[in-house]
């Protein structure tokens, strides 16, 4: 699969997140590190060590939602789905990786507010 990172568009639009293809750096989830990986939600403030995923955070698919919620930080988690190349399809099965695990939010990389 061709990757599609792309630049922000010519009038300074972001891209959206939902659905964009980036690559996992990190080392959580040590099996998608071959992988390109597509987003298909953010878990908002996941990250935080006082928050609890299952009850304390946003379940965001929606890009409009996203922005009224402030968009992506690093407190955030990304469910994601990898590319798998063989099968020309995506998994069934997502991760939760931090958002500063994926290329595509790398600045954020040791800003997360985890209690190290």
């Amino acid at each position: 699969m061709k990757s599609k990172r792309k630049a922000a568009g010519a009038k300074g639009a972001a891209e959206p997140v939902i659905g964009r293809c980036t690559a996992y750096h990190g080392t959580e989830h040590a099996y998608l590190r071959s992988y390109t990986v597509k987003i298909i939600a953010v878990l908002k403030n996941a990250a935080r060590p006082d928050s609890d995923p299952d009850k304390d955070c946003d379940y965001i698919t929606d890009e409009q939602d996203l922005a009224r919620a402030g968009g992506v930080t690093a407190d955030d988690r990304i469910e994601v789905q990898p590319w798998l190349e063989k099968e020309g399809r995506f998994s069934f099965v997502s991760s939760d990786p931090l958002a500063s695990d994926l290329e595509c939010f790398a600045s954020f990389a040791g800003k997360a507010r985890r209690g190290q």
